[in-house]
């Protein structure tokens, strides 16, 4: 019962029902498995009632063998069952109702007895206290036969009838009470006569009985079988009386045990036959060993029902321990060998290997291994603006998630600025060219607390935070930032996403506000400095134009007046002239020149103050103009966004030169000048070009621009496969650092895979599609559809010759692969789960398949057998997987915090080599694991750099390099991992899970 989903094992099939609505022919399949279990607990408890049976209608043969070996006894046992009779009436006719029923216990008393042969004895009995019953057969056990049990093949026949009478006491009916000395009767399970009588005429009398010398047992013990019916009734026979077993002395010596033999039946029937011993022959052992895998094939759902019920456990570990049974009781030993964890209420079975001696005593450490931050993949250039500029040093400063990037554009290396919490929104560089401010978002924690945001002012040379500025005071987070240039840089000037967009002007080297005031309520692009007069502030946004005074630590602004001209719905960009005019690009594509005029009295009156008015219009682009930027020589550069291009003007406007930015790479965002001749152009589509208007632009600086799932690295090159819900297919290499190819799909892409032989590399599509490409051409070699939906992992079998498709129609498509994965056929299609799949992984062996869901199952599927669901998970848990990405499973099982969502964990994925496992979570966090790590709140190293959601981790194929891929971030980390230390801890976990082969073997003597 144990393994056919987590829905029987650990979740009510109710509750399926429930969440999944839709899907009632799964609530019908396993209605029906929970009827073939009762069924075969049914058979089992049948089998448990006959076995008694036997037991009972062997004391009338012992007491003939006790008569034979001492006639004298005889006499003795005609008065005790005389006397026995009367009291045994006597309870039977009693009517006093039931006390409390109270859990059932056993006593093994020992004491001795003197014969009257004068020999001396011990006499074992077995007491039973009233208990209550369970009448749930999915709550029924039966236990596996006494020698599997104990480890030991020869028990005595006294200990015997004690532990399977306790072992029984589950399949009392209510109403029957057990009493001292009297066993309550154990009626047979309607409907299962035939099925019993059929086995009975398989069971012989060397099958059902332990291999142990017959003694005479105590007059005591044998005087209650003198009022059996001997006529063997069915009626008896299911509710025989309970003998307390007990030990008698040895037989004389000179006395030989009469043997016994021939099939029960024949005995019962009152046949006398010469009994023959048959414990050295082969037919008994056949028969005995095949009786006791049958029944311990029937005890293996029986037994694992123990973990059901705390109280049936404890009723467990109390028989065994009072009947003395040197050995575990297989519900107990299960019980220990199994953990459970629960995700939003729902318990989830793990099973514990079985080369782990102490569960308890495993220690969890942190690996050894550590992560540093290698290379950043990426540019934010879709919704940012003067985001990119060129320091002194070579180096471009841009940013992408929670990290500033400053890559040298010659040496092509980076370096990284990453003490912000969340993501980084706007960017400027001190008039030293030395200091950076970098603003970023509020954000949230992993309970849903915003963060505040706040500004940092650093040191580029050395990546020192120098100053923060804000902590508390803004909203929602930082939109733009600009210091001072006049003097020297003393002020900082800042805009919040705030509903009011607070203008706030604050002391570099203090940190302290200067001035705060309400903007406006529309959105805020760019703020700046006059370079030539810090007491004046511009702003620009949706369709305004403002000029700020600081006085007195006071701020007023200045409306721009368009006057004749259209008003536009954006102003995009500004910069200040040589001369200090002010040229804005707007959304209608023209550069405007705005100065100062003098105040007009005829129209406003006395009092009128000078007014900022637009003095020229020049028609720029088509489409808005995004950028703008001011060259040394008093010449301006200005991006287009519709038609992508850049063009130079010279100082009184005129065009000098243009030049187009390919589509691919989307509309110019933003301008910075290298030389004079060449640029660096940052584009819409998050790529950043560098080249100039003779020879044109190339990207040093590429990335997705929307969601990314899918994420695969190839099985022996340094390169890895992305693609997200930009349509985007992109190869990476991780040498190089830089984009090999990109393909551009109709749909979407959410997983991938590399075929092992390396070739090739299947892409799941958002439709139910799924598409193979070659590496080297990058055309499409094959195209498969699978259902209509969208599809969540792809996965080669180790030796390439199968690859699983996982989709959110709940199956898990088999496909056969040939000509060197170009080729593919239906194997078949695993289905089982009740919920969408999320995670797979193959066997080393290649013959199966472990996999997760969306409701927190775990499966487990025999490929090679027609992939057919293996209802008993507790028999996989010493399988070997190829790859280990499914974050649900014990040796996994750390890595989940207390109270865990089920979707707080995206991916993980171990190590080839073993020893790590790395963990994706939805809170922006990369953590890395010790490998395998099955206790839960293990210790972790916990890394930053992401600004949302990270959907996938995998380590490159030397485990040199684990590349993290953030979701709405559009970012790739690649992360260089950094072995310290010795392996302490390695050695201490391997101790613990070194294999119990040395206490097997103990256990077994």
């Amino acid at each position: 019962m144990d393994g056919f989903t987590n829905s029987l094992d650990d979740v009510s099939a109710e509750s399926s029902a429930v969440e999944f609505p839709g899907q009632p022919s799964l609530l019908e399949v396993r209605l029906q498995a929970q009827e073939d279990e009762i069924t075969l607990l049914k058979s089992s408890l049948a089998d448990a009632l006959r076995r008694l049976h036997l037991h009972d209608q062997l004391l009338p043969l012992l007491k003939q063998q006790l008569i034979a070996v001492n006639p004298a006894a005889a006499l003795v046992l005609d008065q005790v069952s005389c006397s026995e009779g009367c009291s045994r009436r006597k309870l039977s006719t009693s009517s006093a109702p039931e006390g409390p029923r109270h859990s059932a216990t056993s006593q093994v008393v020992n004491r001795n007895v003197i014969h009257e042969n004068g020999h001396t004895g011990d006499s074992v009995s077995s007491h039973l206290r009233p208990r209550p019953t369970s009448h749930d057969r999915c709550t029924q056990t039966e236990p596996p036969s006494l020698g599997q049990a104990t480890g030991q093949d020869r028990v005595p026949l006294t200990l015997t009838r004690v532990a399977q009478s306790l072992c029984l006491e589950d399949a009392i009916p209510a109403g029957q009470p057990v009493v001292e000395g009297n066993r309550a009767k154990l009626h047979r399970v309607q409907g299962l006569e035939d099925d019993e009588e059929e086995e009975e005429k398989e069971l012989t009398w060397a099958s059902s009985m332990v291999e142990e010398p017959i003694r005479p047992t105590t007059l005591r013990g044998l005087q209650k079988v003198d009022l059996q019916d001997p006529t063997g009734s069915p009626e008896d026979q299911g509710s025989a009386p309970h003998t307390p077993a007990s030990v008698s002395p040895a037989p004389p010596k000179d006395h030989t045990p009469i043997p016994r033999a021939g099939p029960l039946s024949s005995l019962l029937e009152g046949e006398k036959k010469t009994l023959v011993r048959r414990n050295s022959e082969k037919l008994g052992k056949e028969t005995q060993e095949k009786s006791k895998k049958r029944l311990d094939k029937k005890a293996v759902s029986s037994a694992n029902l123990l973990i059901r019920s705390s109280s049936l456990e404890n009723r467990a570990k109390d028989l065994n321990s009072n009947a003395g049974s040197p050995g575990p009781r297989r519900g107990t030993y299960s019980q220990e060998k199994s953990i459970k964890m629960f995700i939003r209420g729902r318990p989830i079975t793990m099973y514990i290997p079985s080369n782990i001696n102490n569960y308890e005593d495993l220690k969890m450490e942190p690996p050894p291994e550590k992560l540093e931050l290698d290379w950043v993949y990426g540019y934010r250039g879709r919704d940012c603006r003067a985001n990119l500029y060129l320091l002194p040093t070579g180096e471009a400063v841009y940013f992408i998630a929670c990290v500033v990037v400053l890559y040298h554009i010659n040496n092509r290396t980076q370096r990284h600025y990453r003490k912000h919490t969340d993501c980084v929104r706007c960017l400027t560089i001190h008039p030293d060219k030395v200091r950076v401010a970098s603003g970023q978002t509020a954000g949230v924690d992993k309970d849903g607390k915003a963060l505040q945001p706040f500004v940092h002012i650093w040191d580029s040379s050395t990546l020192v935070t120098l100053q923060q500025i804000g902590l508390g005071t803004f909203e929602r987070g930082v939109g733009s930032v600009a210091f001072s240039f006049a003097d020297a840089g003393a002020f900082l000037c800042v805009i919040d996403d705030s509903n009011e967009h607070m203008l706030s002007v604050w002391d570099c080297a203090k940190g302290i506000k200067h001035a705060e005031v309400k903007s406006t309520n529309e959105a805020v692009f760019v703020v700046e400095f006059n370079p030539s007069d810090s007491t004046n502030i511009i702003t620009c946004g949706k369709s305004h134009v403002y000029f700020w005074t600081l006085s007195g630590g006071t701020l007023t602004k200045k409306q721009g007046i368009f006057g004749k001209y259209k008003k536009p719905k954006f102003i995009q960009s500004f910069v200040f002239s040589l001369t200090g005019d002010v040229l804005t690009g707007d959304s209608e594509g023209n550069i405007l020149t705005w100065g100062k005029s003098a105040a007009d009295v005829k129209t406003l009156g006395k009092g009128a103050k000078e007014t900022f008015q637009i003095m020229r219009q020049t028609r720029a682009h088509e489409g808005s103009v995004f950028a703008l930027c001011m060259l040394q020589g008093g010449n301006l550069l200005s991006g287009g966004g519709k038609d992508r291009k850049v063009i130079r003007w010279s100082a009184d406007l005129a065009p000098e030169g243009e030049c187009e930015i390919p589509e691919n790479f989307g509309a110019v965002r933003t301008l910075a000048d290298v030389d004079g001749e060449e640029l660096l152009v940052g584009t819409t589509r998050n790529a950043i070009l560098r080249g100039t208007f003779a020879d044109g632009f190339v990207a040093i600086v590429q990335g997705h621009v929307d969601e990314m799932w899918g994420l695969a690295t190839h099985p022996s090159q340094d390169v890895f496969l992305t693609c997200g819900h930009d349509r985007q297919v992109c190869l990476w290499n991780t040498e190089e650092h830089t984009m090999d190819w990109c393909v551009t799909l109709e749909e979407y892409g959410l997983c991938a895979d590399f075929c092992p032989n390396g070739a090739v590399v299947s892409v799941g599509l958002s439709t139910g599609r799924w598409l193979v490409l070659d590496l080297q051409t990058r055309e499409m070699v094959s195209e498969y559809t699978d259902g209509n939906e969208q599809h969540s992992v792809m996965r080669y079998s180790p030796d390439g010759s199968f690859l699983a498709v996982g989709s959110h129609d709940n199956f898990i498509y088999i496909y056969n692969v040939t000509e060197s994965g170009r080729r593919y056929s239906r194997f078949g299609k695993c289905n089982g789960h009740s919920s969408f799949i999320t995670h797979l992984d193959w066997s080393k062996d290649g013959n199966y398949v472990m996999s997760n869901s969306g409701d927190y199952e775990i499966l487990y599927w025999d490929v090679a057998a027609g992939c057919k669901l293996l209802r008993n998970r507790y028999e996989s848990r010493d399988r070997e997987w190829s790859s280990y990405t499914c974050v649900l499973g014990f040796h996994v099982m750390g890595v989940w915090l207390e109270g865990s969502d089920g979707t707080d964990i995206n991916a993980l994925c171990r190590s080839h080599n073993e020893r790590m496992v790395a963990v994706a979570d939805d809170f922006c966090k990369v953590h890395l694991f010790q490998y395998p790590c099955p206790k839960l709140k293990a210790p972790s190293h916990k890394y930053e750099g992401h600004g949302s959601h990270v959907t996938n981790v995998r380590f490159t194929h030397r485990d040199s390099h684990l590349l993290s891929m953030g979701g709405k971030d559009t970012c790739i980390l690649q992360w260089r991992v950094r072995k310290v230390g010795t392996g302490d801890s390695r050695e201490r976990l391997a101790s613990a899970f070194s294999t119990s082969t040395s206490s097997l073997e103990l256990a077994a003597s």
